[in-house]
């Protein structure tokens, strides 16, 4: 492992940045403790990296960085028992084309694959699905290196308590270094997207969301429409996607027309309640089906920030009505649709699912756009509605405010103080959300 001098970095979305004074790319294992002991030794905080889809300062650092994109502990398949053993830093999309060559996939997934494994399961990335968990519910055993440069190995059955906390652990209780994940058989999505009235789909919410095996919705603020889209299970890959209809509708409309409606709403904010009903319109129904991870992620390339709250689904009404009127009544425009998701409860502590099914509401805003008043007026409803920030998502909460919301937030602190005494993991974030 070669250190490399002082290096800047900045999330995708580009609001958050930092320089570290190292940057660290090991290669093994003991590489990676041997990165940690030599932040100790110059008296330095160390921070993993990944893909930088996360929207907070989880990973800022001006101490040392640690990238984990070279590091090698091996791939085991196991298709007899549906596990499979990888590298933590290893790419969700080269995760999902691994898991493709041996018949399998991972139940569900997100809309992005761009996420290192180790990321997505420290912030509680999820997808949709009124039966499933958030990806780390996957997750049967994992390795990791503490802040004090041992290595755990650690499973349902061997250290429970660190299983407990570092399947969404903030990078704050070691560097996730292997991670071993539940899989299924391959399976085929129909998918099927149409607009729809909101009243309609909030009249409906309980049974659309049992019958379906995945479902969320995009609301489209100045209007009262909403995109609704189902993925459900079929034997077969029999209705394709075209290659035109995928380009004209993920491609052309949702990225680059999508883009430029942004600009145009950016530099003349009148325009974008105008621009969100024309956008409600655009994407026409379609039904298509495909290989599950293909369905579930879709390309992104309009840049934003996001706020998302896990919320318990019976409130999920009011929150809408809420935000509604908070978008309405906001000095400035908005011009990204509202994305709502669901998830079934778990058992890791700090996982926004904790012990309840949850609806999840994002809001997002173009970059370069105001943003917080929006963010923080949503935040004020979904916390007295019991709502839980998601971890890589933007929110203003603090220890003190999030303890409450998570039943074992003190379990998962001694879980920190005796696998990082010496906060060798510790950042700003971590700080405001943890505690020092």
């Amino acid at each position: 492992m070669v250190g490399t001098p002082p290096a800047a970095w900045s999330n995708w979305a580009g609001n958050q940045r930092s320089t570290a004074t190292l940057v660290a790319r090991p290669r093994t294992v003991d590489e990676v403790a041997a990165a940690i002991h030599a932040a100790a030794d110059a008296g330095r905080t160390i921070r993993t990296v990944g893909s930088g889809h996360s929207f907070t300062g989880t990973a800022l650092t001006d101490g040392h960085r640690l990238e984990l994109t070279e590091l090698d502990t091996g791939v085991t398949v196991d298709t007899t028992r549906r596990l499979v053993t990888v590298p933590a830093g290893m790419a969700l999309h080269t995760l999902n084309d691994l898991l493709g060559t041996h018949g399998l996939a991972l139940p569900n997934l997100g809309d992005i694959d761009a996420q290192t494994v180790a990321g997505a399961l420290a912030t509680g990335t999820h997808g949709t699905g009124a039966k499933l968990g958030c990806l780390s519910t996957f997750v049967t055993g994992l390795a990791l290196v503490t802040g004090t440069g041992e290595v755990l190995r650690c499973s349902a059955d061997e250290h429970r308590d660190v299983f407990a906390a570092a399947r969404v652990g903030l990078g704050a209780v070691g560097v996730l270094v292997e991670v071993t994940l539940r899989c299924v058989d391959a399976f085929t999505l129909r998918a099927h997207e149409r607009p729809a009235a909101l009243s309609a789909v909030l009249a409906d919410l309980p049974g659309l969301v049992e019958q379906h095996d995945h479902v969320e919705f995009y609301w489209f603020p100045y209007t009262a429409r909403v995109q609704v889209k189902t993925n459900d299970r079929v034997p077969a890959d029999d209705q394709p996607l075209p290659r035109w209809r995928g380009w004209l509708d993920d491609e052309f409309l949702a990225n680059t027309v999508f883009a430029g409606a942004c600009r145009l709403g950016r530099a003349v904010p009148a325009l974008a309640p105008g621009i969100s009903a024309v956008s409600a319109r655009a994407l026409t129904e379609r039904t298509y089906t495909g290989r599950s991870d293909r369905v579930f992620c879709t390309p992104r390339r309009v840049r934003f920030v996001e706020m998302e709250y896990g919320l318990p689904r019976a409130v999920l009404p009011a929150a809408l009505d809420a935000l509604r009127r908070i978008v309405d009544n906001l000095p400035f425009k908005v011009l990204f649709p509202v994305e709502v998701r669901f998830t079934a409860a778990d058992d890791i502590w700090l996982s926004h699912g904790y012990g309840r099914d949850s609806a999840y509401l994002a809001i997002h805003q173009y970059v370069g756009m105001p943003f917080e008043p929006y963010f923080r007026a949503f935040e004020e409803v979904a916390a007295e509605l019991g709502g839980r920030p998601h971890w890589g998502k933007l929110h203003y909460r603090d220890a003190a405010s999030l303890a409450p919301a998570y039943p074992r937030f003190a379990d998962f602190l001694a879980v920190r103080d005796r696998l990082d005494p010496d906060r060798r993991f510790a950042n700003p974030y971590l700080n405001q959300v943890l505690g020092d």
